[in-house]
């Protein structure tokens, strides 16, 4: 009975007291709530230390965004996915057909290295600040260990730290779209710092 009126006081104090105490008390609640029991347990499940991530480049951004005309989109890009012996066809299959925008929230699983294809989106480590989201391109065997190589939807290119990607950098595989739009609320406080080149909105390379 005390446990249950000790819980039916601290209800009260971080949903129904209104006060500014009331409102400091939820605050820390709802915090310690998503950063210690909410995230670990989503880690747990999807098997991925990063099972929710924010789009923070143009690099997988296609012009339009979800209203992107997909065979206009293609012939300004067939070229460079030709390299890997991919055609229209071949990309209609994959994943995030019309690519992804700056500030978009993505859900990240797990991924086995023998279970990844061509054509998924990954989320990897590199020599770099954050995480990359890019798409996987090629997939050799090196010393029996599967080797990636990825490429950005809106990059000329291949960038170099992606042409040989080991399964151990790899943090997850991209499933689905969360919030388009909803990172910026985030990205915002971090655009400043950004080189002039990285700032705000996307544009198709």
């Amino acid at each position: 009975m005390e446990i249950k009126k000790y819980l039916n006081k601290f209800w009260d104090i971080v949903w129904r007291d209104d006060s500014f105490k009331g409102w400091i008390i939820s605050l820390i609640f709802i915090f310690i709530f998503i950063k210690f029991i909410f995230f670990p347990g989503l880690s747990f499940i999807t098997g991925t230390s990063l099972p929710l991530a924010i789009v923070e480049s143009c690099s997988m951004y296609h012009d339009g965004n979800i209203f992107s005309n997909y065979e206009k989109w293609w012939d300004r890009h067939d070229s460079k996915y030709s390299l890997f012996s991919f055609d229209r066809y071949d990309f209609e299959k994959f994943d995030f057909l019309r690519g992804m925008n700056k500030g978009d929230i993505l859900f990240i699983v797990g991924a086995e290295a023998d279970r990844l294809k061509e054509g998924d989106v990954v989320i990897f480590l590199a020599n770099r600040k954050n995480p990359i989201i890019h798409r996987i391109v090629k997939i050799k065997e090196k010393d029996g260990e599967r080797i990636f190589s990825t490429i950005g939807d809106n990059n000329n290119g291949q960038l170099s730290f992606e042409k040989e990607i080991k399964a151990d950098q790899i943090v997850g595989k991209a499933v689905f779209k969360i919030a388009p739009y909803i990172g910026w609320m985030k990205l915002i406080f971090y655009e400043a710092s950004r080189s002039s080149s990285e700032r705000g909105f996307c544009e198709e390379s």
